[in-house]
């Protein structure tokens, strides 16, 4: 398992935020902590920025600079996928460097389930929605999979609909799931997802993965037993993830 790290500097809520402090290190470093912690034989940081390349590099992990045009994190990941010359077959775990609490569980899982499944293209994870407001929520993304585990569809939509519970006619519990997005990839596959152009159901819901089962290809998805820790987006979740760390320093 290679894991690939995308990092930007730009963001729009929190400009730099790779390089924000979390208890004396730069976040991205925290991020690579994690994927080392994971066992994958290589982590490498893919960034358009010098300073992140040189506060990974300081840190003693593997970077390279990617250009900085590309329209999206996949890009730089087939980009970086050809940088490291990459068998076909070797499994790429593509870990946001926004994610300083991912479990490395969680990704060694994914990497298992893309290994175990020869006929996917991609695994990915999710986990047990119980909450009927994050159920409604469409920034909440719900995957629904067939009986081999193989996602059949992703949405920002309630799926699948329980009609009956929602109707009042059943008091039965909700049955869905929450998509994760973690990724791991067979390596020759990235650069023929990255040069599809985007299909109308990705479009519709801006969820990139819908292309991938447009063009029929497997994606596995592995039940994680509970949810991962929240990224960092915001002010807000910059400080809770300061004060996690904290917490575990005494």
């Amino acid at each position: 398992m290679h894991i690939i790290i995308p990092a930007r500097y730009a963001s729009t809520r929190l400009p730099g935020k790779p390089l924000l402090d979390i208890a004396g290190q730069p976040m991205i470093v925290r991020v690579v902590e994690r994927a080392l912690q994971s066992g994958a034989k290589r982590v490498v940081v893919a960034t358009d920025d010098s300073r992140i390349y040189e506060a990974v590099r300081s840190f003693g992990a593997e970077a390279v600079m990617t250009r900085a045009d590309h329209p999206s994190g996949t890009d730089r990941l087939a980009e970086t996928v050809t940088q490291l010359d990459l068998n076909d077959d070797d499994i790429v775990v593509n870990l946001q460097g926004d994610e300083p609490l991912m479990p490395p569980d969680l990704i060694r899982s994914v990497s298992t389930a893309l290994a175990a499944h020869p006929m996917a293209v991609m695994a990915t994870a999710c986990h047990a929605i119980t909450d009927r407001e994050d159920f409604l929520n469409p920034n909440v993304v719900k995957v629904v999979t067939d009986c081999e585990g193989f996602a059949l569809y992703f949405s920002r939509a309630p799926i699948p609909w329980p009609r009956d519970v929602m109707s009042g006619l059943r008091s039965d519990p909700i049955r869905a799931f929450r998509h994760i997005g973690l990724y791991a990839y067979r390596a020759g596959f990235i650069g023929e997802y990255a040069a599809w152009p985007a299909c109308p159901p990705e479009t519709t819901e801006s969820l990139e993965q819908l292309r991938v089962l447009w063009h029929g290809r497997k994606i596995a998805v592995v039940e994680a037993e509970a949810a991962p820790a929240a990224g960092v987006d915001t002010p807000e979740d910059l400080e809770r993830v300061r004060a996690i760390y904290a917490r575990a320093k005494h």
